[in-house]
């Protein structure tokens, strides 16, 4: 199971393992507040793909059909990930305000997408 938090929330024991999906250290955090179990720089957006969406709402479907481009270009991480969410809870910790609009969502769409059944690319 992914569960989705804030980095800014505090942790809980039903997050299970949590890894930050963030390129950069999230602003006026520190590691002890933030809990982390890892944190995967790999799988968070390009830098290029993450000025260029700038958190806007508008530019969300595009974004998401490039950061896929990026996953897919990026398996090995993106198993691990898959493979520890099919073992126990894991929590992908993020930074942005909007919770409907990031890359910690996008990351655990993807993931879910391609792992229906057992032909999924990660079982």
């Amino acid at each position: 199971m992914i569960r989705l938090k804030r980095v800014y929330e505090p942790a809980s024991p039903e997050d299970g393992w949590r890894v930050l999906v963030e390129r950069l250290w999230p602003r006026g955090v520190s590691k002890e507040k933030a809990a982390l179990d890892s944190w995967c720089k790999e799988v968070a957006p390009s830098p290029e793909l993450r000025i260029w969406f700038s958190h806007d709402p508008g530019k969300w479907d595009e974004f998401r059909t490039k950061y896929d481009r990026e996953l897919d270009a990026n398996l090995q991480i993106v198993k691990i990930l898959a493979g520890k969410s099919a073992r126990g809870t894991i929590t992908f910790v993020y930074s942005s305000r909007d919770s409907e609009h990031n890359n910690a969502m996008a990351l655990r769409d993807y993931i879910e997408k391609h792992n229906h059944g057992k032909k999924g690319i990660f079982t």
